[in-house]
């Protein structure tokens, strides 16, 4: 069977509180630490509640994973959807809506663009070359700090891990990754993603607006390895989406 762990808020999603909004986590991600930039970032919420993360990358178009999109097996309304935009303090920012019928998921990875209003916001730069093995990463989001209930250390503010990317056929990988697949795997620095960062920017390293989005984050051990989709695979399908 295989080991995958999906970082998946979809079955606990209701129970989280507005308490979780309100109280400061005392780190950011599990052992990560606190951001000071990512104008991209974008926080999701349904019914309010904290959910999954995602990146602008057009003005009226975020990134995020298609699983964030289900509730046992089913769409979750567009009129439950909402998300902050413009601040690294999900209390902060702006609020936009999805338009209504504007998701579109991609057919080969767990990634869906959503069409939103247009926002103010920096947007990311897309990356046009794979991750290669031995990279340093950065992945960003507001989800959980703590183990056990994840629920109850979803961050108000947004955090980062750092990741190192490994050969997709390692054996600490087996069950995230496959050689000539979609996504690409991780080994923990410092910090290791985990609930409510998923369709996060896992973004290349570098000066403040020169990094690039290499992958959105979908699934991790929440000990040691982590997985993305791989940006450059699905260059052609977002482009096709966001330029229309």
């Amino acid at each position: 069977m295989m080991r995958r762990v999906r970082v998946l808020l979809l079955t606990v999603l209701l129970l989280v509180t507005g308490s979780v909004m309100s109280s400061a986590p005392a780190s950011a991600v599990i052992g990560g630490s606190k951001s000071t930039y990512g104008p991209w970032a974008v926080r999701m919420l349904v019914d309010g509640k904290p959910a999954c993360t995602g990146t602008a990358v057009a003005r009226q178009w975020i990134l995020s994973a298609s699983h964030c999109f289900f509730e046992q097996a089913q769409p979750i309304a567009d009129k439950r959807i909402s998300f902050r935009v413009g601040s690294l303090d999900v209390r902060k920012g702006t609020t936009v809506h999805p338009v209504p019928g504007g998701r579109v998921g991609s057919a080969h990875a767990d990634m869906m663009l959503i069409k939103v209003p247009p926002m103010t916001v920096h947007t990311a730069r897309l990356a046009t070359a794979r991750a290669v093995p031995g990279q340093a990463v950065r992945q960003y989001g507001w989800g959980a700090t703590c183990d056990g209930d994840e629920n109850t250390c979803q961050s108000p503010v947004l955090k980062q891990s750092e990741l190192r990317v490994v050969r997709p056929d390692d054996p600490r990988c087996a069950g995230y990754t496959a050689p000539g697949g979609s996504d690409f795997c991780m080994e923990k620095v410092s910090g290791i993603p985990a609930g409510g960062d998923s369709g996060g920017p896992v973004m290349s390293i570098g000066p403040r607006g020169t990094e690039t989005l290499l992958g959105v984050f979908d699934g991790s051990d929440r000990e040691k390895i982590a997985e993305a989709g791989e940006i450059s695979q699905q260059l052609a399908w977002i482009h096709s989406v966001t330029r229309k």
